[in-house]
């Protein structure tokens, strides 16, 4: 008898997470701790809201992000790339070799795969944007060594 019932308690286990997965799920706002940007894959004072991330089969994640003046990421890329939606203030995006460009809220930018790029706040104003990027083989992102001071303010052409 307990061959016939091990079976079915597994299967009603596997059809309750299967139904879990398959139900809209909402966090509610401030449900989730602000985290605080790590020192290694930024400079100046950046914090992380919201973070959030698909159930399998879905390979999707993100967050918001918000920089205080002068603060940026490291060098960095992405194996599937990255889209920011900047919601605030006044910030930068640059891909390595071009020219640093200003993104203000409302602009969307598709960050194309494996492209090395940085983005950040500018030297006076802070800047939030919604990141969202797709895992391959579980990794979202490979971080690089910072940006330096000088690569920040200067105007790449």
């Amino acid at each position: 008898m307990n061959r016939l019932i091990a079976p079915l308690v597994a299967l009603s286990l596997l059809s309750a997470e299967t139904q879990a997965a398959s139900e809209i799920r909402i966090t509610q706002n401030g449900a989730q701790p602000s985290i605080k940007g790590a020192a290694e894959n930024f400079t100046g004072t950046v914090r992380v809201d919201g973070l959030f991330k698909g159930d399998l089969p879905a390979r999707i994640g993100g967050g918001t992000v918000t920089f205080e003046p002068g603060a940026r990421t490291a060098w960095h890329s992405h194996p599937l790339g990255q889209t920011l939606i900047v919601t605030a203030g006044v910030g930068y995006v640059q891909q390595e070799g071009g020219p640093r460009q200003e993104i203000r809220p409302g602009d969307i930018v598709w960050i194309p795969p494996h492209i090395r790029h940085w983005h950040g706040a500018t030297a006076s104003n802070g800047m939030t944007h919604i990141a969202i990027a797709e895992a391959e083989d579980g990794k979202t992102v490979t971080w690089e060594e910072k940006v330096s001071d000088a690569q920040y303010a200067a105007q790449a052409q």
